[in-house]
């Protein structure tokens, strides 16, 4: 059974266009996402900024409410779920911030912050145990315990990063959420921090949903990868699979942007026109074809791409998935 099942997810904000008036929009930022984890395994999400990334991660474990859809960890659906029964699941799930300076409280000592969950969740029986645990936990991301008295402005961006995963192993969660965990690090700290997830996973058998907005990254990590746009999933795959042989055309053009370390290589650019379309107001049919330098009318304007399977484990939400774009199209 997969540790964690998202089915058709949708989070829709309402928007008021004055203080007395009703809702008559919403912005359609999740839009009928699922999708399954595996206990241990590492599942990337990618897409540019604005498509719904950050919010599907804060529907997943509740800081935002989802407007339909279900989340099932263990086979349990933690959005039906409120006060102690959530309080209590939420030990088997966890997540990492994208900003390691705003989401750690600056009155509070490292021992304070990391010891809060042992606290709410009655994990340590004794302050000696609780200082144990803390040392252990400080110790287990590379952070000196010795330094637990300090205040996270005595940090460093990447220690500051390592205090939050402290924090998050804390109540020993079987999936954490990582939203874009390095992107506000060095790309020296933004290895280490890897390399510690990743060994952090081999010891203690994690399962990630590991977001961001760098292939590179993703590719590194991630045992498979979804990609995201306008709130909706038009490629999933295997990591390896997906970097080398995208189907979608979006995924394409995400790749044709990824720089190359070979300076003998030369990968040239697929060029989107435009922005991503407006949550509010998606396009019909397929919400890609504005900027598809592929796309076919009427078909793509008027009919939604079925997610089927092009290759074996590999599916994409496209009428032509699997054509190549040539380097340097533009949609008509």
């Amino acid at each position: 059974m997969p540790l964690l099942e998202v089915k058709n997810l949708k989070v829709h904000f309402p928007v008021k266009h004055g203080l007395f008036s009703g809702v008559h929009e919403f912005v359609k930022a999740v839009d009928d996402v699922s999708f399954s984890l595996e206990p241990g395994e590492t599942l990337g999400l990618v897409g540019e900024s604005g498509c719904g990334k950050t919010t599907l991660a804060r529907a997943i474990v509740r800081l935002v409410e989802p407007t339909a859809g279900s989340v099932l960890l263990n086979g349990e659906d933690i959005t039906q779920m409120s006060g102690s029964v959530l309080r209590t699941r939420r030990r088997k799930f966890q997540m990492i911030f994208q900003d390691p300076y705003g989401s750690l409280n600056p009155r509070m000592t490292v021992e304070q912050i990391v010891g809060e969950a042992l606290d709410i969740h009655k994990l340590a029986g004794s302050k000696s145990a609780r200082r144990g645990r803390i040392a252990e936990l400080l110790a287990a991301v590379g952070l000196d315990p010795v330094h637990a008295q300090r205040y996270p402005h005595e940090f460093s961006g990447g220690q500051r990063q390592r205090i939050g995963i402290a924090r998050a192993l804390a109540v020993e969660p079987e999936l954490i959420i990582c939203d874009e965990p390095v992107s506000a690090l060095d790309v020296s700290v933004q290895a280490q921090i890897i390399n510690l997830l990743r060994d952090l996973q081999q010891q203690r058998g994690i399962a990630y949903l590991f977001i961001a907005h760098d292939l590179a990254v993703v590719e590194h990590i991630s045992h498979r990868v979804m990609v995201m746009y306008l709130g909706k999933i038009v490629e999933a795959a295997d990591a390896k699979t997906l970097i080398r042989e995208p189907q979608h055309p979006y995924t394409q053009a995400l790749i044709s942007a990824v720089p190359e370390v070979d300076p003998d290589t030369k990968r040239r650019r697929i060029v989107l026109p435009g922005d991503v379309p407006s949550p509010i107001h998606p396009p019909s049919g397929c919400p890609f074809h504005p900027r598809c330098p592929i796309a076919q009318w009427p078909k793509c304007k008027e009919e939604f791409p079925d997610w089927r399977e092009v290759q074996k484990n590999h599916r994409a939400a496209c009428h032509f998935a699997g054509t190549k774009i040539e380097a340097g199209a533009r949609a008509v």
